[in-house]
């Protein structure tokens, strides 16, 4: 499902142009690959019947002010606060256009967005032996990109989308980084097809370098963004 484009300013009440709707799976699936729960079932049909466009996933955005100087996990944890959750096209657009932007966030702040269920942490079990892709930008332009990730992930746009756990936009003082998490830091086919969809949906110039980093590193020396793996 593809989600059309629609910049801060543009009225909430406009209609979204939506790839057919019943290109939506009817038999949706969690990422275990298993039958999703009947009250998620339950949502989709209630979502239809209202003439809403369910998205594949449900998402939580999530929001982290991290406390200058302390740097325990369980620091980190009290700090993460659930903000909206939404499971349609209509409720992505009411959530995301009363989000603040990301110029306007303090540093430093991490912003997230995950699927229901999985929570923006290393030791999550969807997290646990997974990884993510960072991306580094100057301030003024992250803002743009951040958007254009957010779009490709809430529309399932991604490759090998259910490998795909969430993203996180973290303000920085010199600059903003972008992460796209996934399951399995392992599967080289996977991360490797992940890196170039990201390239291709954010449309990166090619002076931008990704660098990759397995959450089980993030553990050892408890840090997001040092000592990344360069991957071009």
């Amino acid at each position: 499902m593809e989600i059309t484009e629609k910049r801060e300013g543009e009225s909430n009440n406009s209609s979204k142009d939506l790839n057919n709707n019943d290109n939506i799976n009817n038999d949706l699936t969690d990422s275990d690959g298993n039958n999703t729960s009947k009250e998620a079932e339950e949502r989709r049909a209630r979502d239809l019947k209202a003439g809403l466009h369910p998205l594949k996933h449900k998402f939580v955005f999530w929001y982290t002010r991290r406390t200058p100087g302390v740097r325990t996990q369980t620091a980190y944890e009290d700090n993460i606060k659930k903000i909206v959750d939404f499971s349609t096209v209509e409720g992505f657009w009411v959530c995301y256009c009363h989000l603040a932007r990301p110029s306007t966030l303090p540093s430093p702040t991490d912003l997230h967005l995950f699927k229901e269920g999985i929570r923006p942490l290393w030791e999550d079990s969807a997290n646990c032996n997974g990884g993510k892709w960072i991306i580094r930008f100057k301030k003024v332009v992250s803002g743009r990109f951040w958007e254009d990730l957010v779009l490709a992930l809430v529309g399932d746009q991604l490759d090998y989308g259910d490998n795909v756990c969430g993203a996180v936009l973290s303000i920085r003082f010199n600059e903003d980084i972008l992460s796209v998490w996934n399951r399995n830091a392992s599967d080289h086919q996977a991360v490797m097809a992940l890196r170039d969809s990201i390239k291709r949906h954010l449309k990166l110039p090619h002076s931008y370098v990704m660098e990759y980093k397995p959450h089980d590193a993030s553990l050892r020396d408890n840090s997001s963004y040092r000592n990344t793996w360069l991957r071009g």
